[in-house]
């Protein structure tokens, strides 16, 4: 028994000195999110129910980090209110899975390398976003080498999807493994610049995806390659801000569809009128098809965190809107302080396409953004509403008659957020 306690305080005295050394985090989230949605991502037509259901992310993230590395572990599980039938064993839409799993190595000198699945997020996250809105979020597979010195930042990634179940060895086949969808891509390379100044930053981003072609058969056949280059400046004096993106693509979608002269144009400049009052306004232009059988011009934000921009009803580049007409989004805001710890935000934005619809009419309409956030002790509150006023063009676009089209195109969302600090 004396040497069975010897063993265990040698254990616990190397227990405790490893931690002495190492900080170990353990936090959750439990988001449940309720929303009423007659007309969310599309026009809902007249005599239809609108939609309503309630939505619940859980998550829990544990970190480790030493002077060497650092490990990251998120465990997620989104559950839709009442979509397993009672004493059902087991989780019937097979949404609980590993959001992020990586290691970052300290390679000294400033440089490190990160492995593993993690989120892949920067600047504004137009073309890549954690995209936190969706309860499911977005994280990529990827390695990354990295390099921060002062103000200058260099990230340079590389992935490679596969599937390793085909039997004769590690091949994409289109089944097990499925490639066709929202732009997931095969092989990934990506650079990222940044340097940042006391006013001014300014990065630049330049990204291929290799996508998965198929023959007939369904047998893989290739990749096309698509490239995304631009850069995103911001520039701060005193109570006015400025913020622009300027954005290419060229080369293959999937299906070898050439792009051709496909951009992304944005402009936003924000104004501190009081303590208590953000102003702002922007405009956004994407280029839309214009192009012949074979090609298109239509850009893509591919990665970003589109719920944030050109409106938060999601008709526009949300799982949509692909090669398509293109969207030219004008938009004003504002952003009132409450008290200590609530806010309003007011958000107007008017779309019209880049290109024409066939009947030649290029105006989409106008929504009205409406959030409210409350903190608490420990946990907060938001909530929203959002209406859309279609113009003709929308009707159009969406192939859905005026006559048929229910009134009030609109959506309403209330979220609660708890984060708590479980070991820190």
């Amino acid at each position: 028994m004396m040497i069975k306690k010897q063993y265990l305080l040698i254990a616990s005295t190397l227990i405790m000195a490893q931690f002495t050394q190492a900080q170990f985090t353990l936090d959750a989230e439990f988001r449940p999110r309720t929303e009423y949605r007659h007309g969310f991502g599309n026009l809902i037509a007249d005599g239809l129910d609108a939609g309503f259901g309630i939505s619940t992310r859980a998550r829990l993230n544990a970190g480790f980090n030493t002077d060497y590395y650092t490990f990251y572990l998120s465990l997620q599980d989104v559950m839709v209110w009442g979509e397993n039938r009672q004493i059902l064993p087991y989780d019937q839409n097979n949404s609980f899975a590993i959001f992020q799993a990586w290691a970052e190595l300290n390679l000294g000198s400033g440089w490190s390398t990160k492995v593993g699945r993690q989120v892949l997020s920067y600047d504004d996250q137009r073309i890549l976003g954690g995209l936190d809105w969706a309860q499911q979020g977005r994280n990529h597979d990827a390695a990354l080498i990295k390099y921060k010195k002062d103000k200058f930042l260099l990230d340079f990634a590389l992935a490679f999807n596969q599937d390793y179940s085909h039997p004769t060895g590690f091949v994409s086949t289109g089944t097990g493994y499925d490639t066709t969808g929202f732009f997931s891509y095969k092989t990934m390379q990506m650079l990222y610049l940044k340097q940042a100044w006391e006013q001014f930053s300014g990065s630049l981003l330049l990204l291929n995806n290799g996508f998965q072609e198929f023959n007939d058969d369904n047998s893989p056949n290739g990749v096309s390659n698509l490239q995304t280059l631009g850069t995103h400046l911001e520039y701060k004096e005193g109570k006015i801000g400025l913020a622009a993106n300027a954005f290419l693509q060229t080369g293959k979608h999937q299906n070898e569809i050439n792009a051709k002269g496909a951009y992304l144009l944005g402009l936003d400049l924000t104004y501190k009128a009081s303590d208590k009052v953000d102003l702002g306004a922007g405009i956004e232009m994407i280029s839309g098809n214009d192009a012949n059988a074979g090609e298109t011009g239509a850009f893509f934000p591919l990665y970003g965190t589109n719920h944030k921009f050109n409106g938060f009803m999601d008709y526009f580049y949300v799982g949509n809107h692909a090669n398509s007409i293109g969207l030219i989004d004008i938009h004003a805001s504002a952003n009132f302080k409450l008290g200590d710890k609530s806010s309003l935000m007011i958000k107007v934005l008017n779309f019209s396409g880049e290109q024409e619809l066939p009947s030649g009419e290029k105006a989409l309409g106008t929504e009205i953004d409406l959030v409210y956030k409350k903190a608490f002790k420990g946990y907060s509150l938001a909530m929203g509403y959002s209406h859309l006023f279609p113009a003709d063009g929308m009707y159009e676009l969406k192939g859905i008659s005026e006559s048929n089209t229910a009134n009030g195109q609109n959506w309403a969302w209330v979220m609660l957020v708890i984060k708590p600090k479980l070991i820190n």
